[in-house]
C-alpha cells in the first residue's frame, strides 16, 4: 500500500468501524475511489461485526454479568485496536480473527 493509497481510503477506515452501518456506507463510498487500505479496513470491521452479532446471539442466552461484562470488553478491546489502527494508519489485523477475516472476505471491495 502506498502513503496516496492510505491517505485515500483512510477516511473510509475510520468509518469502517462506527457500527454496522459505518462498515455499509464506507463499503460503499469505496466502491467509488478504491483503496486497498480501505479494503482492508472494511474486511476488519466487517468480520468484527458479524462475529458480534453472532456471539452476542449465543452470550445472551447466559443470564450472567461475568460473561456479558467478558464478551463486551474483548469486543471492545478489538474493536478499539481497529479504529486505532486506521487513524494511525497502520494496516495491521486485530488479534486473534483478523487473518482469518482477511481470507474469509477476501473478494470483498475488488
Amino acid at each position: 500500500m502506498t502513503e496516496q493509497d492510505i491517505e485515500t481510503g483512510r477516511n473510509n477506515a475510520i468509518i469502517s468501524y462506527l457500527t454496522i452501518f459505518g462498515t455499509i456506507i464506507a463499503f460503499y463510498l469505496n466502491n467509488e475511489n478504491k483503496s486497498n487500505f480501505a479494503n482492508f479496513h472494511i474486511r476488519q470491521a466487517l468480520g468484527l461485526w458479524l462475529t458480534f452479532f453472532a456471539l452476542g446471539y449465543i452470550v445472551g442466552v447466559f443470564d450472567s454479568w461475568f460473561i456479558t461484562f467478558g464478551f463486551y470488553m474483548f469486543f471492545g478491546v478489538l474493536f478499539i485496536f481497529g479504529f486505532a489502527n486506521a487513524v494511525s494508519r497502520k494496516p495491521q489485523t486485530v488479534p486473534l480473527l483478523g487473518e482469518l477475516y482477511q481470507k474469509l472476505f477476501a473478494n470483498l471491495g475488488r
